[in-house]
């Protein structure tokens, strides 16, 4: 019988390898003690080749955030009038988990190196602000041309991040125990019940009730309860959920 000689295994590509290296030397060094050159000597290639995918090294810190951030943005450019706006960002907020949960221990071990190095951890900030722009920016166009659109937007492109990263942030505070994908969905899910409501769809009909008024709503009367010295922002809440019941 022939023996057959062992395949070697393919070297990774030079992106990975890179990233590799940097978080292997972070861990032995120290991220402020780590060099590029240091990175790109493990790696086995040259400066030249780092900076071909990173930009510092900071950014080698946060290798797949630019492409989770293309692929919600192409999401969110997909939608439809048909979707509800809320649910929408809710549902690309998910694009991020999945981002996360994919590789578990490299999240948990990037989250415990961003919470050591306070130059990271504003760099962390800078690319949530740019997923809660993008969700913002979506919502705007959805509620444009309504009353305090852009600031219904924001507040809930700035909600739908705190969830998020609230559920996040526990499980990899756990070492990535548990289902990240359940505790993200429960957190969301207070999202959409706060702020999900039918007159986010287009209104078209125009009847009794006036402009704007769903079909049946003619000669409903609401009346509401309130303390006299109750903030008028939880007054306006509680009209919403009345409201929002079917």
């Amino acid at each position: 019988m022939s023996s057959s000689s062992a395949v070697p295994a393919a070297k990774p590509p030079i992106r990975d390898a890179l990233v590799a290296a940097a978080f292997r030397l972070f861990l032995e060094r120290g991220y402020e003690q780590t060099t590029v050159d240091d990175i790109v000597a493990l790696a086995g290639v040259g400066r030249r080749s780092f900076f071909r995918y990173f930009p510092s090294k900071e950014d080698v810190v946060f290798p797949d955030h630019e492409g989770c951030l293309a692929g919600m943005t192409a999401f969110l450019a997909a939608s439809g009038p048909e979707h509800e706006p809320v649910r929408r960002v809710c549902d690309a907020a998910r694009l991020v988990l999945r981002m996360y949960a994919e590789n578990p221990a490299f999240s948990v071990q990037r989250y415990r190196l961003t919470r050591q190095v306070p130059g990271l951890r504003a760099y962390e900030l800078s690319v949530v602000w740019r997923y809660e722009r993008a969700l913002a920016e979506y919502l705007r166009g959805r509620f444009a041309g309504r009353p305090d659109g852009t600031l219904r937007a924001d507040v809930i492109a700035a909600a739908v991040v705190a969830a998020h990263n609230n559920a996040l942030r526990s499980w990899l505070r756990s070492d990535g125990a548990g289902d990240a994908g359940a505790a993200v969905d429960h957190a969301l899910a207070y999202v959409q019940r706060t702020y999900a409501r039918p007159a986010d769809a287009p209104a078209a009909w125009s009847g009794p009730a006036g402009p704007g008024a769903e079909p049946g709503a003619a000669g409903e009367v609401v009346v509401l309860v309130s303390r006299r010295d109750a903030p008028l922002w939880r007054v306006v809440r509680e009209l919403e959920t009345v409201l929002d019941r079917p």
